[in-house]
């Protein structure tokens, strides 16, 4: 995932109301499938603050694993650059250093399963072609995870792994990695961290250990699901974290 650094913006637009009824109100142990929750990432410029922002469904919630769907049509929270440019669309020079903002939007395309294992430095995503004709993992290297009252926060590490049907795999992103050295964002005592949990996902992917192994391509979510909201205070700073 291309780590965003996020700018100032106004309030919410309408419709994007505080979610209803099975928004978490307190720490819990573990969430009921159905809840929807935050899946939330901090600013790789300025920690303190969160630039990205996507409302989620609990699929299972365990001691070994979260996964959860994020819904074609979510409300989401993005950064661009200050002029409204797409990140992706900035020169790779320029993409960490020109001023940025927050934008809302929603999440296009078929939707994304996510899959996290407490403490480990990634995610793993699942993505899906129309009429559910599955594309690929994505190995999305990350902060471990911290958990809080209505959701998780983290942090993008710039670099990830595509994993394919065939079990065949690449790495991603690796200029974008380089480049967030380059400009300070990543010191190189992290990035050596990064770049061994890569190897650790690679050495998983090869022993087609959990979650790949484990079917999850064959999940579909249940269409009673109501899709989530995005809160207004999405970027609230957690009363407690744990």
């Amino acid at each position: 995932m291309t780590a965003e650094r996020a700018g100032t913006t106004a309030g919410a637009p309408a419709g994007h109301e505080a979610p209803g009824p099975r928004r978490a109100a307190v720490p819990a142990a573990r969430w009921a499938p159905g809840t929807h929750i935050l899946w939330r990432y901090r600013d790789n410029a300025d920690a303190a603050r969160f630039h990205i922002c996507r409302p989620v469904t609990v699929v299972r919630d365990t001691e070994d694993l979260l996964a959860v769907w994020m819904a074609p049509g979510t409300a989401c929270v993005k950064p661009v650059m200050a002029d409204g440019t797409a990140v992706h669309r900035e020169p790779l020079a320029t993409r960490y250093t020109k001023p940025r903002r927050i934008s809302y939007d929603r999440w296009f395309g078929t939707g994304v399963l996510k899959l996290a294992r407490p403490g480990e430095p990634w995610s793993v995503w699942l993505f899906w072609e129309r009429e559910w004709r599955f594309k690929n993992w994505y190995v999305n290297l990350e902060e471990p995870r911290a958990r809080w009252a209505d959701g998780i926060d983290s942090q993008d590490h710039f670099l990830d792994l595509c994993v394919y049907p065939d079990r065949s795999w690449e790495w991603r992103d690796e200029d974008e990695f380089d480049q967030a050295q380059r400009d300070g964002l990543m010191p190189s005592g992290q990035a050596a961290r990064v770049r061994a949990a890569g190897r650790a996902a690679v050495e998983r992917i090869a022993a087609w250990g959990a979650p790949f192994r484990d079917g999850w391509e064959e999940w579909r979510p249940d269409p009673a699901w109501e899709l989530p909201s995005l809160p207004q205070d999405w970027d609230r700073v957690p009363e407690r974290l744990r």
